[in-house]
Parts: structure tokens; C-alpha cells; sequence
């Protein structure tokens, strides 16, 4: 009797830790979707931020990577794009903030990130976040109207440097943002003061409509969108930012700075990022599941549609160069007088 009673004591005890057991680990936060093996996989629809507009960089690399995700088999679950206009980029960045450790929300961004907290036009910058993997490289262009009277960046520069505000330069970004800081670091690096340099922005979308009807001179924007006007016969580009020329229809026509003998690129990496405090183990599967569409041949067909080149980074090499970035350009941005 004392042995049986002994034994159901002793099974009694094992189901009570074995409940607690289970208790403590959903009390904890881990996550349901993480197996015996720490392994995590998404239970419930992924949501992508483009924090901005319809159509613009970020917007299209959300779309063909969310595309590319579920068409190629690489992530099952559903995966939305929405998009958080406004604020260069900080209206996103304040949303993804308040999914703290959410392993379902990311966003994709690029050197805004770093340029508008340092100019002072967001409280988040990309320490705030868990940086998951760069996937490409984007690269500026800079177009002139097709009857101006320069043919090269040289001939622009040359004016520039004899009286630099006589030249007005238009971007989409904002006065310290990406389409002025990479007109800067390559004027900068011809020899023109930059400190002089008239720079408007139009970010309602009508700096190409300025440039075509003479109020501004120069266009500072993306290779991707200068081809279609370029096809047209409306605008010719001067330069790309790029270390080699860009291979496609058009873009391999558009001569590279370095190869015009100004000694200086502009590279605009776009990659995804995750709320703050996001579990380790999230991060190893969105690493993964990157590196697997960065290597894939649809994605390589998008990359070649867009102009992008191949830029993958895991998380550690895309803090590591995210740090060194903000470096770079708070050292422009402290010369312009815009770091704040």
C-alpha cells in the first residue's frame, strides 16, 4: 500500500513540474514557432514596411522581395507590403519601433537611415533596430536636360568650381538626405566647394518636370529612374556612382565618375531590418532565407530589370559596415553644417 501510494505521489509531482514547466516558458515570451531545436519559422503572415510611397526604391525592393519569397517556395507564409509614408523614412522607423522583439515585422531601408537621425529629422537610426541582411546596391545618377550644354561630369564640374551656387541641383530627398549627400561626396571629390552648392528638394515628384522645363540644371536621383527618360530623348545622365558600369539596355551607356578621373563612389545598399530586440534565433532564419533569395535566379532577373547589383551582408557584417557608414557621411554632413 505505502509503495503504491509512494508511486502516485511521485507521478503526481512529475505532471505539476512538467505544467510548471510548460507555464514558465510561455510566461517567459519565447515563442510558440521555435521547436525543440531553438529553431525558429514564422506561424502567421509576415509584414514588410516600405517607409515611403508607392514606386519609389524602397517600395519596389519590398515588393519583388516579398514577390520572389513566395513564388520561388522560399518562405511559405504570406508576406504583406504596406507603406508608411512620410518623413524621409522616420514615420516607418517609429511604427517597426513599436513592434518591440516582433519576429513578424520588417522593413527595408537604405542610407536615409543613417542620414536623417544625423541631420536630426528622426529620434530612431539604425541602432535602434536589428539589422537581418543587405540584399543589393543601388547607385546615383546624375542627369542634365538632353540639349544642356555639359556632356560630362567634368564639364559640369568645371563650372561648379568657378562659381558653384550658379548651378541649381534637384533631388527628391530632403537637404542633407541621400539625392544631396550623393551629389556632395562626388562634387566633393572633383574639387567643387561644396559648402556652395545650391541644392532644392521636391519631394512631391516634380524634380524631373523642373529639370525639363529649365528651372533646375542638374537631377540628382537613381540609375533606375533616368532610363525611360533617357530612351525618350529628354534627359542624358553624366555620370553613375557605381566602382564599374552598370550592364543592361541604356545603363551601359551611362559612364561611371571613376572612370571620368573623380576618385569616389556612392553606393545606396538597401536591405531589411527587424524591431528592436528581435530573438536570435528570428535572425538566423531571416539571414537564411536572404542569403537563399540574393543566390536565387529570379532574384538575380529583378536585380538585372532594376540596375541593382548583388550586395548580400548577414546581420553582424551589416552592423559592422552600417557603423563605418555613419561615420563616413556624418563627416560630410558636419562640413555642409547639417549634422545635428
Amino acid at each position: 500500500m505505502k509503495k503504491r501510494l509512494s508511486l502516485f505521489i511521485l507521478i503526481l509531482l512529475m505532471v505539476v513540474a512538467t505544467a510548471c514547466s510548460s507555464g514558465d516558458k510561455n510566461a517567459s515570451g519565447s515563442s510558440d514557432d521555435q521547436g525543440d531545436s531553438g529553431e525558429w519559422k514564422p506561424e502567421k503572415p509576415i509584414e514588410i514596411v516600405a517607409p515611403s510611397g508607392a514606386g519609389g526604391g524602397w517600395d519596389t525592393t519590398a515588393r519583388m522581395t516579398a514577390k520572389i519569397f513566395n513564388e520561388a517556395g522560399i518562405i511559405d507564409q504570406d508576406i504583406g507590403v504596406v507603406n508608411k509614408e512620410g518623413g524621409g523614412g522616420a514615420v516607418g522607423w517609429a511604427y517597426t519601433a513599436g513592434k518591440d522583439g516582433s519576429p513578424y515585422n520588417l522593413f527595408v531601408s537604405s542610407p536615409p537611415i543613417l542620414l536623417v537621425p544625423l541631420n536630426g529629422q528622426s529620434e530612431y537610426g539604425h541602432e535602434d533596430f536589428t539589422p537581418l541582411a543587405n540584399v543589393i546596391a543601388d547607385y546615383a545618377a546624375f542627369a542634365v536636360a538632353a540639349d544642356a550644354k555639359w556632356d560630362n561630369l567634368n564639364e559640369l564640374f568645371d563650372d561648379m568650381k568657378k562659381d558653384p551656387s550658379s548651378i541649381t541641383v534637384v533631388g527628391a530627398s530632403s537637404p542633407g538626405s541621400m539625392d544631396h549627400i550623393q551629389f556632395i561626396k562626388i562634387a566633393k571629390a572633383a574639387g567643387v566647394d561644396i559648402t556652395k552648392i545650391k541644392y532644392v528638394s521636391d519631394q512631391d515628384g516634380g524634380a524631373l518636370t523642373a529639370l525639363l522645363n529649365g528651372s533646375v540644371d542638374v537631377y540628382s536621383t537613381g540609375v533606375a529612374e533616368t532610363v525611360e527618360q533617357v530612351k525618350a530623348g529628354k534627359i542624358k545622365v553624366l555620370g553613375v556612382t557605381s566602382e564599374e558600369r552598370l550592364e543592361g539596355d541604356v545603363l551601359s551607356d551611362f559612364p561611371t565618375a571613376k572612370e571620368q578621373g573623380i576618385d569616389a563612389t556612392f553606393v545606396n545598399w538597401r536591405g531589411f531590418f527587424g524591431p528592436p530586440n528581435m530573438d536570435q534565433a528570428a535572425v538566423k532564419y531571416y539571414e537564411e532565407k536572404f542569403k537563399e533569395l540574393s543566390d536565387s535566379d529570379e532574384f538575380s532577373e529583378v536585380r538585372e530589370k532594376y540596375g541593382w547589383d548583388e550586395m548580400y551582408m548577414d546581420s553582424e557584417e551589416y552592423k559592422t559596415f552600417l557603423d563605418e557608414q555613419k561615420e563616413d557621411i556624418k563627416g560630410l554632413l558636419d562640413e555642409l553644417g547639417l549634422a545635428k
